[in-house]
């Protein structure tokens, strides 16, 4: 199942609910919803949802196709996945996708009752267990063997570590979690602390399976549409992590803990304490 595809990617024209429109046609008519650090999010006639500009990855648009794969997966449908080239030479990246109509579910949250918010974590429960249930490739990183793109394996190429030490791919987790101490230690240069990161980890976080993970379960990403079904989207860290780290990372952006989210976290994937405990720690200085 890990593959990519061919780039420039459009789908049959049979597939198009209207003809996709040009990137001058975006650019003038599209109703702008987000637009942060080098990406823009437009509505186009009710028709499409394009994120595109310099920061954005194809990789997102690729995460989508392959989890549209799966039967019963709810993700939005990808359309166009192109390049062009802007005045100054450099390459901006296009998604085309469905517009999906419906609620975000952090918006209605507070108004749904207990039984109405257990069918939606049902809902997603299904969802996410069948993501997981995709055949590993035997790595950690982005489909097709791609670095991650998550920002805990980021790091600024000039400064001479971005060589696939912190970013991946990583054939084990041992790797994998040598890549959190480079990272830490490239975050807050403290040795000492680097070394007792680099001892104790192994000893916590080892014998994990390789899963395909969404990266990013928030209810700001995710969609109930019309019919009750609930949609996925913002696919853009998704990669091949442990099988903590969906958990981990949607329980770390539980934020202010103000309402009862968290419980539904927990019934809508399996939990890991105390990995989670770990990563919050980890988290939280890579961010501090």
């Amino acid at each position: 199942m890990d593959k990519t595809h061919q780039l420039p990617f459009f789908a049959p024209e049979s597939r198009l609910p209207a003809p996709l429109p040009s990137p001058q046609d975006i650019e003038l008519s599209g109703e702008i919803l987000l637009e942060y650090t080098g990406r823009r999010v437009v509505r186009f006639n009710n028709y499409y949802i394009i994120k595109y500009g310099l920061n954005v990855s194809l990789t997102e648009g690729e995460n989508m196709l392959l989890v549209r794969e799966i039967p019963s997966s709810c993700v939005p449908e990808v359309f166009a996945l192109f390049s062009i080239k802007n005045a100054e030479g450099r390459s901006v990246n296009y998604i085309v996708m469905e517009n999906v109509a419906g609620d975000i579910l952090d918006s209605i949250w507070s108004r749904l009752d207990s039984s109405e918010k257990g069918r939606i974590s049902s809902q997603l429960r299904h969802q996410f267990a069948t993501l997981r249930s995709l055949p590993t490739p035997g790595y950690f990183g982005c489909i097709g063997r791609q670095p991650f793109e998550e920002s805990m394996f980021w790091s600024a190429a000039e400064d001479g570590v971005d060589d696939g030490i912190v970013s991946g791919p990583f054939d084990s987790e041992s790797k994998f979690n040598d890549a959190l101490v480079q990272k830490y230690l490239y975050k807050s240069g403290l040795d000492h602390k680097a070394d007792y990161y680099r001892r104790v980890l192994p000893l916590v976080l080892r014998n994990h399976n390789i899963v395909f993970t969404h990266g990013d379960l928030q209810r700001k990403n995710i969609i109930l549409r019309e019919d009750g079904v609930a949609v996925v989207i913002d696919w853009e860290t998704a990669g091949w992590y442990p099988e903590y780290w969906e958990y981990a990372l949607a329980m770390f952006a539980c934020g202010s803990w103000e309402d009862d989210w968290h419980e539904f976290v927990g019934h809508i994937l399996t939990e890991y304490l105390n990995e989670y405990a770990w990563f919050d720690m980890l988290r939280r200085e890579l961010w501090s």
